[in-house]
């Protein structure tokens, strides 16, 4: 958006209220000179509100906010969830500038996890200074999604000109805003914006963004309160809110905990995986946004579970208050403005992200209508140009009378005969045209096998997803906890892939087992253990697939030996090996090699949170109790004596474990302990354990049977990965 906008409108709808701030740049700060909050009559997410009635709450709204503000001629710019969206933040080797929107389209597709005829999606560079890689973002929505959003506003002839997603609107208020960003990516401030639904976790540096959004937010706490109190929403809503002046306020915070238990795993779970991936990054603080960190004691939870320094601002930095505007009104709303700041600053050209996600038909529609006031004066040019060309016809033919008519005729044919030559030319050119759809019909045919990474993803998961258990996966698809634990963990045959990642390489056996680059003119020169000529190269994908089974005889559901035929038998890997009977007998892959170490290698384990082999994304760390609070006071009482006492080393009163996401069973290694929480020791006088799950990686390569001698293939094959969530597969 052109800086040169005089003013803006940001509108922010959420679950509980509508969010409008009007901005106007200033020098070096910007100016409020228009704010609105409106909070809706029910909560958008409370039980037993249908979809109907919720656009009923939304135009009630926005008819308020029409009614009571002059919107004149600026811009509006609205954000959308980001759970209802989709960023990916993509890095691509150094190439011209010129080829960056062509393999931008290309990676769209890819990375994209739906048609990209159903969505509309926006990309931008985000430059590093002395940087050789190109770092892009890609954002996308589901028409049908923007379409929902738009028609609310379109109801209320409010003409949208800006749609971005509300986590890069964050982003936008703290790159302007804050001044404790950090210029050389190696300190992070984390934002986290608590809605009703979920919560926004976004982390900043001044060339960088990441966010995820978190399913818990303040309707979780209610939900939690209802539950305990057997309330109506409504009711355990206003209970809720009145915790720190209740009577009952200990039992409605006891009620509360498993929530605040679950929100802070979910963040110490996403800056873990954010550390993992950006080594050498350091988070300075947290930044507590939105009305539901309000609730009394979920600050002090969050400082103390991520050992981060809290704060929640009283104050913009760069936001200044008009005259009309009221100060104290822009302050007890300030925490939940952030998303509304941002999307002004992209409306005023001051936003690090400007993506727009706008349909383009709106987009034209608009442009034609602002457009159309040009067209009148053109169209008046005309007439009148055409008028003056009557005239000059009419004095042409008066002249032809005179002794002139004969030069005057000579000239016309000149003119005439140019007109033909031009006519000549323009044609040759058009002819021209075939030999730059030859062109473009080359370049199209790297689009020919962009599908074939998604087939062999969908073959490795049939091989995975084959079990008698039908009724148990059934229990999970429904989420039955208890239909689930009527069978004993260790023999539910279950895998959990927590990653799964797909590179291609034009030479099998010159790549790595896990490598994430992609090789190619390359062949190693023969071994003794591997004679010439004893292996057939070729070219296909190197797979790495991680996860975890609860199921205590892993070997039979890797590779179980001795099934020969039996497929009921066969295992994960014995599928692999048999891909023509998964994919009715013309499967284009085959396993490449699996008795060769250099080829095929697996590894099992316990999942122990000591065991640095272990894949990411296992279960949910939790804290586990041991003994009871009675007996850690008798085992505070003792330490407290000092050598004078009994000796205590020995006692477990709490245990960090992983646990199951859905059934909350613990599933890592643990030690034995009696009802006293004294360790157990076997007769060597080591502690004895208790196992649970085991985890396993499997690494293998995959020939392509009849992969096509092109040139630049590999480009139209690029790695794809499978996002680091738990994912159970089953019959």
């Amino acid at each position: 958006m052109a800086a040169g906008v005089r003013s803006v409108w940001a509108i922010d709808i959420g679950n509980n209220s509508l969010k409008a701030l009007r901005l106007q740049a200033g020098s070096d700060r910007v100016e409020a000179i228009g704010l609105d909050y409106i909070e809706h009559p029910k909560i958008l997410s409370a039980e037993g509100i249908s979809e109907e009635e919720k656009n009923q709450i939304i135009l009630a709204s926005l008819a308020t906010f029409a009614g009571r503000n002059e919107l004149g001629k600026d811009e509006v710019a609205i954000s959308v969830p980001g759970q209802t969206s989709f960023a990916r933040f993509i890095k691509l080797p150094p190439v011209e500038p010129k080829k960056i929107p062509e393999i931008i389209k290309f990676e769209a597709v890819q990375q994209i996890p739906f048609d990209i005829n159903e969505v509309e999606w926006d990309w931008q560079q985000m430059p590093k200074p002395d940087s050789p890689e190109v770092e892009v973002g890609i954002f996308a929505i589901k028409n049908e999604l923007i379409s929902r959003y738009l028609d609310n506003f379109t109801a209320e002839h409010l003409r949208v000109s800006i749609v971005q997603m509300a986590p890069m609107a964050m982003y936008n208020y703290a790159h302007f805003d804050r001044n404790d960003l950090d210029e050389t990516d190696k300190k992070a401030v984390v934002l986290l914006d608590m809605g009703t639904d979920n919560t926004n976790l976004v982390i900043c540096t001044k060339l960088t963004v990441w966010q995820r959004c978190i399913p818990l937010g303040g309707n979780n706490f209610t939900r939690a309160v209802a539950d305990a109190f057997k309330l109506d929403f409504e009711k355990s809503e206003k209970l809720k809110r009145g915790a720190p002046v209740s009577k009952y306020a200990r039992q409605i915070f006891h009620a509360m905990k498993p929530v605040y238990t679950d929100f802070g795993a979910e963040v110490q779970r996403s800056l873990g995986y954010y550390s993992s991936s950006h080594k050498g990054t350091a988070f300075t603080k947290l930044v507590l946004l939105g009305g539901s960190f309000k609730l009394q004691g979920l600050n002090k939870y969050i400082q103390q579970t991520t050992q981060l320094p809290t704060v929640r601002p009283d104050s913009f930095e760069k936001l200044v208050p008009a005259a009309n505007v009221s100060s104290a009104k822009l302050h007890d709303n300030l925490c939940d403005l952030a998303i509304t700041y941002g999307l002004g600053l992209q409306g005023l050209g001051l936003g690090r992200i400007h993506s727009n996600l706008l349909p383009s038909r709106v987009a034209r529609r608009m442009m034609w209508a602002r457009k159309s006031k040009f067209f009148i004066i053109a169209a008046c040019i005309l007439l009148a140009a055409s008028l003056l060309a009557f005239a000059r016809t009419y004095i042409d033919l008066k002249a032809c009378a005179d002794k002139n008519a004969q030069i005057k005729k000579q000239d016309t044919e000149n003119i005439l005969r140019q007109a033909r030559d031009v006519t000549s030319k323009l044609k040759q050119q058009e002819a021209r045209s075939s030999g730059y759809e030859e062109k473009i019909k080359k370049q199209m045919e790297m689009f020919k096998y962009r599908n074939i990474i998604p087939e062999l993803n969908k073959a490795i998961l049939k091989c995975i997803s084959n079990s008698t258990q039908s009724e148990l996966y059934k229990a999970y698809d429904e989420g039955n906890v208890e239909k689930i634990t009527t069978t004993p963990r260790n023999e539910r045959k279950q895998v959990f892939i927590t990653s799964m990642t797909i590179n291609y390489s034009d030479s099998l056996i010159a790549a790595q087992l896990g490598s994430s680059g992609v090789s190619r003119g390359y062949t190693p020169p023969p071994t003794a253990a591997q004679p010439a000529g004893a292996i057939k190269d070729g070219r296909g994908f190197v797979v790495v697939i991680e996860g975890y089974t609860p199921f205590e005889k892993v070997g039979e559901l890797l590779d179980p030996a001795g099934v020969g035929n039996d497929k009921s038998k066969w295992g994960i890997v014995t599928w692999m090996m048999n891909l023509n009977d998964v994919s009715d007998g013309n499967s284009p892959f085959k396993l490449f090699y699996k008795d060769n170490i250099e080829h095929f290698r697996d590894e099992t384990g316990i999942v122990d949170l000591t065991d640095s082999r272990m894949p990411a994304g296992i279960g949910i760390l939790q804290v586990k109790p041991r003994v009871s609070k009675e007996q850690q006071s008798e085992t505070s009482r003792v330490n407290s004596r000092g050598s004078g006492g009994a000796d205590t080393s020995d006692r477990v009163t709490s245990e960090q474990v992983f646990v199951d996401p859905l059934t909350k069973e613990e599933i890592s290694k643990t030690f034995d302990i009696d009802e006293k929480g004294r360790k157990k020791y076997d007769s060597f006088g080591q502690p004895v354990y208790i196992e649970r799950d085991k985890w396993f990686r499997i690494k293998a390569k995959f020939l392509w049977k009849d992969a096509p001698l092109l040139q630049g293939l590999a480009g139209a094959v690029s790695a794809q990965s499978v996002s680091p969530q738990s994912v159970e597969h089953g019959e």
